[in-house]
This record gives C-alpha cells, structure tokens and sequence, in this order.
C-alpha cells in the first residue's frame, strides 16, 4: 500500500513537471496522505479513485498543451502574414511612386496664384513623394498596432493588454461617434441658418447689380453707392450668422472656448485700431463721392489719377508713372481738388491758364491777340467756349497778363500746357516782341563826405568771331 502510494506520488510529481496545474497535484498529494495516515480507505478504492484522477489531469494537461501549440500556431502564422502584408505594401508603393513621378513629370505644373509662383514643378513633386512616403509608414503603423491586440488575445495572460489597445482606439472612436450623434440637432440648426444667410446675401446682390446697370433707380441714392453697401451689408450679415451660430457650436460654453475667443477679441481690438480708421474713413468717402477710379485728382501736393480706392487706401498714379499710396483718414483731413467734375456734360470744361508779362510798350491789345491766337492753334482747346484774356496785375514796368483755355481732355493737361507755351513763344517771336521784361537797377548818389562806389561790373556777352 506504501508503494503504490509513493508510484502514485512520483506519478504525480513527474505530471506537475510536464504541465499539471498546481492545484490538481497538490489536492493529490494531501489526499494520499490523509488516506495512508488515517487508514480508512481501503486498497482498491484508493487506487480506482487516484487511477481516475491521474487520467483527469493527464487529459487535461493535454489539452491544455495542444490549445497552446494550436495559438502559437495561429500566432506565428499571423506574424508571418503581417510581414508577408508589410512587403506587399511596400511593393505596392515603390510602384505607386514610379508611376507618381512618371505622371508628375508630364502633368504636373507650377502652382500660379495671381501670377505668383507658389510652388514649382520639382517642389510639387518632392510635396507629393513626401506625402505617399507618409501614407506608406502610417498604413505599416496602423497594420502593426492592429496585429499585436490580435497576437496577445490569444493568449490568457496577454489578453488584458489586447483589450488595452483595442480600448486606446475603440474608446475614442465610440466617444466621437456619440458626440456626433447628439449634434445632430444643433448641426441642422446651424445648415438652417447658412441657408438661410446664403439665400438673403443673393437676394441682396440681385438688388445690388440692378442698381448698378440702371434698372434700379432709387432717389438720392447714385449708382456707385451698390457695390460699397453691398460690400457693408454682406459683412454685417456674416457678423451677424456667426453670432446667431455661436452657441450651437460644441463647446461653446466651456471656459476654454470662451477664453480664446475673448483673447482674440482682444488682440483685434488692441492691433487694429488704425484699420478700423481707415475702414470707417474709406465708408465716408465712399459716400462723400469726392472722386471715384480714373478721376485726376490733386491730393495735398501730389496730382495723379486715382487707379485704386480700397477700404483702407486709396493709390493715385501721377503722370511721371509714379504710384503713390495715401491712408483713407489721411483723406478726411486733406483738401481734395477733383479736375473731373469739370469734365461732365453740364459743365463747360476745365479751365487752363498760362502767365505773361509785357512791357507798357507793347500795346495790350497786340498781346490779347498773340494770347487769343496761341490759345486757338492748341490741340485739345475747346472752341466753345471760347479763351479769353485776364489783366490781373499793373505792376511798375510791365503788365500782367492771363490767357484762360477751356479743356476736357484732363489727362493731357501736361501736354495741353506744352503746346500752349510753344504756341505763344511763336506767336512773340513771329510779332518781333522780347519776351524778356525789362529790369532797372537805381544807384543813389553819395553825399559829399561818402565815397562814390564803383559801379556793378557789366556782362559782357562773347561776340560772334565772324
């Protein structure tokens, strides 16, 4: 009976080394024990019940041996498809990045936005290289982080760690999906509202461009008003749809959101006074009209032709090609000098005028003649109505005389004057008269105890050789 109890004893010892659990064995153990001690149990009862055990925990032992072979199985047999999958798509991008570059080369173009190059068709490339490259490792790193949550469920210690990583996915996708469901209603309410704003700035831009052709008159208000007001009611719409928005978006009323938007707020406010100036400014001229694109204007010193009117600065080009660029509050605070608005129908054009100088020996009435008939030979002179002559000053040796023209072409007003003052020099010269006006210089005699002081040396003019 001894015997058999120690045979069944190393039985078990050598079952508990190949893979029976702990707890089988031990339970045999202390059972054998008790039964050779005490006495009670009989032979065969005592070998039937340890032969049915022992058969139980080899059974179990061996199946507990073949699941393990059978998941390690399963495990290097999805290792070896994930790296079999990893070659594959590395194959399948060397090709993708083949064709890439044989496509880019025969397609691709610079990237040209307002005539300015942003991107070349090399950079466009090595853009497009980079991006699939990156495509290529995170599809490798997704595939990765998908396999070992699949190895380590196979297993009964590494399953917590597959639910871990799967949770690292999952959770967040199940926390985004939720969130999004229960948007829904405030995300139908914003589409309401954009549709709304959308069809409202169409229906004022309908009304805008009536205006503008002249289908739509309405009193007081000119032609050149629309697209301005067009322009202030679209962003006072927009104003207004973002504020309508705003507490339908998510997290509108986290301390977070609100903070940032306060902190923006502010740094618009703080950095942008002199541009809201400037917009407020360019809202007044607009309505104040003082000149609009194309006019020539004089603003302070400068005189050029207004070539852009923003809502911030407005550009004038002077006739030299120069582009010169004025704030619109500078505007406000500026004297303006339209030339243009002489040029309408209504009026009767610009008038020009050219200064002379004659001595009282010349008759003025052959200067009022040389004068009317200079002014008729210029190009671009109107002849109705027709130029007059101006005595503005009497001075002690000569007159003073104006000759006034009347223009339309004011963007020739240079020109204009060029040939008026060579249309006069003709005229002198042809009448034999000296432009040249006469000046005298007065010597007072010294008293008898001064002495006479020498006269101012005379310029001699060198005389032809001939």
């Amino acid at each position: 009976m001894r015997f058999l109890s120690l045979v069944c004893m190393v039985c078990i010892g050598a079952l508990n080394l190949v893979g029976l659990p702990w707890g089988l064995a031990a339970q045999e153990t202390e059972l054998l024990e008790s039964s050779v001690q005490e006495g009670v149990i009989d032979e065969e009862a005592e070998i039937v019940t340890t032969a049915e055990q022992l058969e139980d925990g080899i059974t179990h032992t061996l199946r507990q041996h073949t699941n393990l072979l059978i998941r390690l199985g399963i495990a290097a047999a999805i290792v070896v498809a994930q790296v079999l999958l990893i070659r594959l798509i590395w194959h399948l991008f060397k090709k993708l990045q083949t064709k890439l570059n044989e496509y880019g080369q025969n397609h691709f173009k610079p990237l040209v936005i307002k005539e300015y190059r942003i991107l070349e068709t090399a950079q466009m490339m090595n853009l497009a290289a980079f991006l699939l490259r990156l495509s290529q490792y995170v599809a490798i790193i997704i595939q990765l982080y998908l396999t070992l949550p699949l190895v380590f469920s196979l297993f009964e210690p590494t399953k917590h760690l597959a639910s871990t990583l799967f949770g690292y996915i999952l959770n967040p996708l199940q926390t985004t999906a939720l969130s999004i469901i229960d948007y829904i209603p405030n995300l139908i309410t914003i589409v309401i509202i954009i549709v709304i704003s959308r069809y409202a700035l169409r229906t004022i831009k309908f009304f805008t461009t009536q205006i503008e052709s002249g289908k739509l008159v309405i009193p007081g208000f000119y032609a050149d008003w629309a697209t301005p007001s067009f322009n202030i009611l679209r962003v006072l719409l927009y104003a207004f749809t973002i504020i309508v928005i705003y507490p339908n978006l998510p997290h509108s009323e986290s301390p977070v959101f609100q903070g940032v938007s306060m902190f923006v707020g502010l740094v618009f406010s703080l950095g942008s006074s002199s541009i809201i100036g400037n917009l407020v400014a360019g809202i007044v001229i607009t309505y104040m009209r003082p000149f609009t694109i194309g006019d020539r204007i004089k603003l302070n010193d400068v005189t050029g032709f207004v070539v852009e009117k923003s809502a911030t600065v407005t550009r004038l080009r002077t006739h030299k090609n120069e582009f010169v660029t004025f704030p619109n509050m500078m505007l406000l605070t500026s004297s303006i000098t339209n030339y243009n608005f002489s040029t309408v129908e209504k009026e009767d054009g610009l008038i020009l005028h050219a200064d002379v100088t004659m001595g009282y020996a010349i008759p003025w009435q052959q200067v009022h003649e040389i004068l009317l008939t200079a002014a008729a030979n210029t190009p671009n002179v109107l002849k109705k109505p027709k130029p007059y002559v101006l005595q503005t000053a009497l001075w002690d040796y000569y007159a003073h005389y104006e000759i006034n023209v009347f223009v339309k072409a004011v963007d020739k007003v240079p020109r204009i004057y060029s040939d008026l003052y060579e249309n006069l020099q003709n005229g002198f010269k042809a009448a034999n008269i000296d432009l040249t006006a006469p000046s005298y210089q007065v010597f007072i005699p010294p008293s008898d105890k001064e002495e006479a002081p020498e006269p101012p040396p005379v310029h001699e003019w060198p005389r032809d050789p001939k």
